[in-house]
């Protein structure tokens, strides 16, 4: 089986958002990390060397032997965008994904939306200020608690 290459470490989450070059893309991190904090209830964890986790569980694939720990919901402000993990799967919150970007406002033609969803578990978002944030916090909120129903949590 392969070993996992991202895992929880001790790196400090902090130092890490102080590092994130663009200013926007830093700004928007520290609001993002308040935001899972609130959601959450749960203090921030390095895992690997660009992804903030909240909380853990222990998995094993329904597909293959793989197994292991993994955090519960993260972020990361990569430098295309803001990555949100939703562990549960993104696609299974269509309603919230709905209602994620801001309306668009006058003059803002041609403007793409705010997310975009890839994969199973990530969205990745252009600015923060593009998204509307209760929408994101709830968001967040339900798919913890749907990981804590499936998965043993810590």
């Amino acid at each position: 089986m392969a070993e996992l290459k991202t895992k929880k470490n001790a790196a400090s989450v902090t130092v890490f958002i102080d590092s994130v070059k663009d200013p926007q893309r830093r700004a928007d991190a520290k609001q993002l990390l308040k935001i899972f904090k609130a959601a959450t209830g749960m203090k921030p964890v390095m895992w690997g060397t660009s992804i903030i986790g909240f909380g853990s569980y222990h998995y094993k694939s329904e597909r293959s032997t793989q197994e292991g720990d993994w955090m519960l919901t993260a972020f990361s402000p990569r430098a295309q965008n803001l990555t949100v993990y939703i562990m549960s799967g993104a696609k299974n919150y269509g309603t919230f994904l709905k209602k994620l970007d801001k309306p668009a406002r006058p003059g803002d033609r041609g403007r793409s939306g705010g997310h975009k969803i890839s994969g199973g578990s990530c969205i990745y978002i252009n600015r923060l200020s593009d998204i509307h944030i209760p929408t994101l916090t709830t968001l967040i909120k339900a798919s913890v608690r749907d990981v804590q129903k499936k998965y043993k949590t810590s």
